[in-house]
């Protein structure tokens, strides 16, 4: 693996979150780094961080220990992710589902300091530039993108949606292995039509009705030709647009783009696994399985979608395929 040159040094270095490793750092690291003074005099590792991260964490309501996590995040990935690993099962439903959806509705009440990046509707004609800025000489190799309209089933959070995007990207850095200085959250912020954050005024997004038609195709666009100019080995991971939004931005880029929707193919592709994991059990057949769908977003279309290709694949008829996978108004159209 090709070494990272370290140029950043003293308060520069311990206020980068993807670097900062806090009073782990060496005694050598200490003088090399010009950190002496800047940190307590005893050199801890990792494991002793950890016990004391999570001793100190506040437990009094999710979304406290979810602000607590936050702010870790924020001055030690390193640290962040080994608590989060060490403890999956605790902390996992805090950094997203169900917890996070309370993050997004209270995130400008919380907010404690940008991560990611929002595209905004000024930002046309200079997307590309803005993403340059951003990510620097970063090689951004997975970011996921909400326009925040269909969150979590409390529909629009606008400039909150950006939680989601940051919880997501924890959870592919903590289960699947991911660098997160090669991931990147993204909230496309077109405005909201929640009154109630536009009336806010502690609101962050951009304090306008949402852009529809042409004007939102638009800025989605730039947004996906300034992904394929500047960052061209990433994927693009669509995350909780309303479902015809989702299903109508997945068929016109997936052509141009390296991209999916996790509302739709992801969700899809896990329940039909479990379809067919319960016919394995009891010895049945898809050919001959009847299989009802309740839902009317994104996840049930993906899941329509999924299992009526499994039905073809194993043979069976148009005609009877959707006998099988009866339509209800969720899905009639697709």
């Amino acid at each position: 693996m090709k070494s990272k040159v370290i140029t950043k040094r003293g308060a520069a270095l311990i206020r980068d979150p993807i670097l900062n490793k806090g009073t782990a750092f060496s005694a050598e690291e200490r003088d090399i780094f010009g950190l002496r003074g800047l940190l307590p005099a005893t050199v801890t590792n990792i494991e002793n961080q950890r016990d004391r991260m999570y001793s100190s964490l506040s437990r009094s309501s999710p979304l406290d220990t979810y602000v607590d996590l936050a702010a870790l995040y924020d001055r030690n990935e390193t640290l962040f992710f080994r608590v989060l690993m060490d403890y999956l099962d605790e902390f996992m439903p805090i950094i997203y589902t169900p917890t996070v959806g309370l993050a997004t509705q209270y995130y400008s009440k919380v907010f404690r300091r940008g991560r990611g990046i929002w595209i905004t509707p000024d930002m046309a004609g200079s997307i590309a530039k803005v993403l340059e800025d951003v990510t620097a000489e970063r090689d951004i190799r997975l970011m996921v993108v909400t326009d925040s309209e269909s969150i979590l089933g409390i529909g629009d959070q606008g400039a909150g949606g950006m939680a989601i995007s940051v919880g997501k990207l924890a959870l592919y850095v903590a289960g699947a292995g991911f660098d997160p200085a090669t991931t990147l959250p993204i909230c496309l912020d077109v405005g909201t039509n929640n009154g109630e954050l536009l009336e806010d005024p502690l609101y962050l997004g951009w304090r306008e009705r949402r852009l529809t038609g042409d004007a939102y195709d638009t800025i989605v666009d730039e947004f996906v030709e300034a992904v394929k100019t500047v960052l061209p080995h990433a994927l693009l991971q669509w995350e909780d647009f309303r479902k015809d939004t989702a299903a109508r931005l997945l068929t016109k880029h997936r052509d141009h783009v390296l991209s999916f929707n996790d509302d739709i193919q992801g969700t899809g592709a896990i329940a039909y696994a479990a379809v067919q994991s319960a016919l394995a059990t009891t010895g049945e057949n898809i050919r001959d399985a009847r299989v009802v769908i309740h839902g009317a977003g994104a996840a049930g279309l993906g899941m329509y979608r999924q299992v009526l290709v499994g039905m073809q694949d194993a043979g069976l008829p148009r005609r009877k395929r959707r006998a099988a996978l009866p339509c209800s108004t969720v899905v009639a159209c697709w």
